[in-house]
């Protein structure tokens, strides 16, 4: 009879504990810049991504050396090289757009542009001001749930172990 209260407050509890980080879940892409032919344009020289998103430097066997850096200095693949294999994931809270340039051609116009769009928990995109309006509020503490299924479930099953075992009144 009391297992029938138990229940329920068991799977709640399961299904709060799924949500506490709804973020952790987000689709994770990865894109891909090159170097042209030209060898002096980043392709492709603008991409568009999410927050939680990769973006992958990748060139091989370049005739001069080239790198990646962005002007705010939020990534940097290094010291110009003829190899790059240099990846930066944009978490989030880092929605915006950022411009960077291969140092030693950004006058040649070796530039390129990453387009971050926000995201929010259920992995939708929102505006920069939803997002920093909503990320505290969103995310429940895993301690904080895990001291309360543990008192509810404390206060719960002695009293269910005691009906399973036939004890009675007399």
């Amino acid at each position: 009879m009391k297992f029938g209260i138990a229940a329920p407050l068991l799977l709640s509890i399961i299904l709060l504990t799924g949500s506490i980080d709804t973020a952790a879940d987000l689709q994770q892409e990865e894109v891909t810049i090159t170097v042209d032919s030209t060898n002096f344009r980043f392709s492709p020289p603008s991409v568009t991504i999410s927050e939680g998103d990769t973006v992958r430097f990748l060139w091989n066997g370049e005739l001069l050396p080239h790198n990646a850096v962005e002007g705010g200095g939020i990534f940097d693949s290094g010291e110009p090289s003829r190899n790059v294999d240099y990846s930066f994931t944009f978490g989030l809270g880092t929605n915006g757009t950022y411009e960077y340039v291969c140092e030693p051609h950004e006058d040649m116009g070796m530039v390129g542009t990453i387009i971050v769009e926000a995201v929010n928990a259920t992995g939708n995109e929102t505006t920069e001001e939803e997002t920093d309006e909503t990320i505290d509020e969103n995310t429940l503490s895993a301690p904080f749930l895990t001291i309360l299924a543990s008192t509810a479930m404390a206060t719960i099953l002695p009293r269910n172990s005691q009906l399973g075992r036939g004890v009675s009144d007399e």
